[in-house]
């Protein structure tokens, strides 16, 4: 029989280290062309599946918060104006402050739910739930 400072021992052997960095969340910068009067998003669904929100309430808010008119067309977005990339990837940084990253533990690991009509954003890492202010 093993005593329990071996099992104990071989039990954190086993385990994952998990980095307490709250950086290991990196959204995936923004990958933009402009086309005469048009700038075209390429990784708009690679950006929405790493924040894992649907696609079409980033493209709504990134039109919202640049006041612009766009087109979501298949794996790209377009925005009807001339913008450089620095602009857009400062308004989804906006958008997962506002929508994924929970305000009490910092971690991305949130959920949109709606409750009598009012958004939150529901942590499943901590479960705390916030309201979101922006209305999509």
């Amino acid at each position: 029989m093993k005593s329990y400072g071996s099992m104990l021992e071989e039990a954190y052997k086993k385990i994952k280290i998990v980095s307490s960095s709250a950086e290991r969340f990196e959204i995936p910068k923004v990958e933009g062309k402009v086309q005469g009067k048009n700038t075209f998003i390429i990784n708009i669904n690679e950006i929405a599946s790493y924040i894992r929100r649907p696609v079409e309430k980033i493209a709504k808010f990134l039109q919202k918060e640049l006041a612009v008119a766009g087109v979501l067309e298949k794996d790209r977005l377009i925005l009807k104006t001339t913008l450089n990339s620095a602009k857009v990837n400062e308004k989804i940084g906006l958008y997962v402050k506002e929508f994924v990253i929970c305000t009490e533990c910092k971690k991305p690991d949130t959920e949109v739910i709606s409750e009598k009509g009012i958004k939150f954003k529901h942590c499943l890492a901590c479960g705390a739930k916030s309201p979101i202010r922006y209305n999509l």
